[in-house]
């Protein structure tokens, strides 16, 4: 079953991917929603099994690992300041509309917070790949957009286990701190010292592809610690990215890397996204959604373009760092997860935020396409100052 269904998500991913970029749209919405065609919503040839959650699993951390990869760190030290305010801010605005909701429609103190919360988490792995699409990944909005995601994720957590500590969770806050300062300290050491020693060993070894093995270890080992740490996996596969391109074998792990990322691990990834959308009784909660809806995309899109304006990116620019910090992806999934295991989302609840966090990561490439197709070049930017 699991080869079929692989060979069914193959087949039309790549359809969908190349019909979406013929009508204008990044591939991977094609992608996205053809998920939801194949899943259990519409034909039900496809379904939410464990080991293909698992195969997802791999390809979104691949993804983020491809990312560090063409990541330029001279770039990324530049707009350290930018990315700072970006997170800072789309972490913010979220929180605050989203208490002010959930108190709104009756939740207790703990639980508007919580949803808040949740509503300020950030994945770009979705918006990784339409960077790519418009060649905007290794641009200065790629660099503060990458920056930010980091920063977010950190913050979030680190203030999801606060509130955990206050609802009773058995969180260890000083611990929960402790864990992600070691994870940072202790792969900031591997990635300077180890990770290039490693590859330098693995290079003359009489076996096939050792390099790109060599590299594949680093990158799920980062990402089992990082998950071990309680920072996403994502976080770690990136910094391992990022570390391996700062050595000599950047160029060929990079093109072999890409190779089988996306001829296998990467669509799964984007189709299983719509195949786990559930809609059943989506009419009983609709106006919750939508309210619920318009508050992650508005929250998001606003407070991100804020902070990048406040350090010096031009408004256009800034509403394109800001559609991509959008998509919630599978960060909120984990915390909603979480919420539901504590008792800080209803079932219902937790239901409607499925789809919340569904739509936001759907209408997160057509929005980067139409705000980058705005943007200002950097020469034009150049003409403009000296104008």
């Amino acid at each position: 079953m699991l080869i079929f269904q692989l060979a069914v998500i193959l087949i039309a991913s790549k359809i969908a991917g190349d019909i979406s970029v013929r009508l204008g749209q990044p591939s991977v919405l094609g992608k996205l929603l053809i998920g939801i065609v194949l899943g259990p919503t519409v034909l039900g040839l496809v379904t939410d099994t464990e080991i293909l959650k698992e195969i997802s699993q791999i390809g979104v951390i691949l993804l983020m690992f491809i990312a560090g990869l063409e990541t330029d760190i001279d770039e990324f030290k530049r707009t350290a300041k930018s990315s700072t305010s970006v997170g800072i801010a789309g972490i913010v605005m979220p929180l605050a509309l989203g208490y002010g909701a959930g108190i709104a429609i009756g939740l207790s103190n703990i639980e508007a917070i919580f949803l808040g919360l949740l509503l300020a988490a950030t994945s770009v792995s979705i918006s990784v790949q339409t960077l790519k699409e418009l060649g905007k990944l290794k641009s200065r909005e790629g660099a503060t957009i990458m920056g930010a995601a980091v920063i977010d994720d950190v913050l979030v957590i680190l203030a999801l286990a606060f509130l955990m500590s206050f609802a009773g969770g058995d969180v260890n806050l000083g611990m929960v701190v402790l864990k992600k300062v070691a994870f940072f300290a202790i792969v900031i050491v591997l990635s300077w010292k180890v990770v290039p020693w490693i590859l330098k060993k693995f290079a003359p070894l009489q076996v096939t592809e050792s390099v790109i093995s060599a590299a594949l270890i680093i990158c799920f080992l980062f990402a089992y610690f990082a998950e071990y740490t309680g920072v996403a996996a994502i976080i770690g596969s990136y910094i391992a990215g990022v570390a391996i391109s700062l050595t000599n074998y950047k160029q060929e792990v990079t093109h072999k890397v890409e190779t089988i990322s996306y001829a296998v691990f990467v669509p799964v990834f984007f189709t299983s996204i719509g195949v786990t959308a559930q809609f059943s009784g989506i009419l009983d909660n609709l106006g919750l959604i939508v309210l619920l809806s318009v508050i992650a995309i508005i929250s998001k899109l606003v407070g991100g373009a804020f902070g990048a304006k406040i350090t010096g990116f031009p408004w256009k620019n800034s509403m394109a760092i800001g559609a991509a910090m959008v998509s919630r992806g599978e960060v909120a999934l984990i915390i909603a997860a979480i919420g539901l295991e504590n008792n800080l989302l209803t079932q219902d609840m937790f239901a409607v935020l499925i789809v919340v966090v569904l739509l936001t990561t759907i209408v997160t490439p057509p929005m980067m396409k139409w705000f980058f197709s705005k943007t200002a070049q950097p020469e034009e930017i150049a003409l403009k100052k000296n104008a």
